[in-house]
């Protein structure tokens, strides 16, 4: 059945939509009937009535012998929201607040195969500008969302893309070696982002933060980005919160779990 197929001539009362809503992330989350009810907070009865019309309108399947699983209906509606998904209106808002807050240009990119790719660019009050732009590709292992993104990654994934791509010099600064990369993602993972610091451009460092979608996969990156006469040595490093708390904050309009 098609969501357009569904019945909404007497919509139920917010209270009614609510315990439905309750009940439809349970039934997601845990596979046992107890638990769905303890999740959902309701009496078993509702919550066996709410699970019936909502196998009965396909929007999950299963029983409570098995546990449930989503359904064609809510399959349909997810897969149209995600591919609805646009991470620049999504991140716009996040980014123009934090570049009024922290006063340094902004970026926002996205994960292609080998490269982070530019698709927010907001400048800061200064005089100066950023040489990059929306569209510009950069390097993972040299640039500061880059490695915040390879951070997330198993050890052999990072090995196979340093085999295909190699590690090449961006400046005198930019990691080129395998083990020095990994010693650094080493880092970043626990310290939770990563810093440019003259790597991918002389004179320009950043401080970086890991986006994470629906699934939890880091497929984007945020930036800090200043030049290094402002912010010399590490003290980019001082921003590194709002990177982070702007970063979480699209990860969670992105659905990301936990978020």
């Amino acid at each position: 059945m098609v969501l357009e197929q569904i019945d909404r001539s007497a919509a139920p009362a917010a209270g009614a939509s609510e315990k439905t809503l309750r009940v439809l992330q349970a039934a997601l989350e845990h596979p046992r009937f107890t638990d769905i009810v303890a999740e959902a907070g309701l009496a078993k009865a509702t919550v066996h009535r709410i699970l019936a019309t909502l196998v009965e309108q396909e929007f999950i399947a299963g029983d409570a012998d098995h546990g449930y699983r989503a359904g064609p209906s809510l399959l349909a509606l997810a897969g149209r929201a995600l591919a609805s998904v646009d991470i620049s209106s999504i991140a716009d808002p996040i980014v123009t607040e934090l570049v009024e807050r922290v006063d340094c240009t902004v970026h926002v990119g996205v994960l292609t195969e080998s490269e982070m790719v530019y698709v927010i660019r907001k400048d800061a009050s200064k005089p100066y500008r950023m040489r990059s732009r929306v569209g510009l590709g950069i390097p993972l292992h040299s640039s500061g969302m880059g490695k915040a993104v390879l951070a997330t990654w198993a050890p052999e994934r990072v090995d196979a893309l340093v085999a295909r791509e190699g590690l090449p010099a961006r400046t005198a600064d930019t990691i080129t070696t395998a083990e020095g990369l990994h010693e650094e993602l080493a880092r970043v993972a626990a310290r939770g982002y990563a810093m440019d610091l003259g790597e991918n451009e002389v004179g320009t460092v950043c401080v970086s933060a890991a986006i994470r979608d629906h699934t939890g996969e880091a497929r984007y990156g945020l930036s800090i980005s200043s030049i290094a006469l402002e912010h010399p040595g590490t003290t980019i490093e001082s921003l590194a919160p709002a990177a982070v708390e702007a970063a979480e904050a699209i990860s969670r309009m992105l659905g990301a779990p936990g978020a």
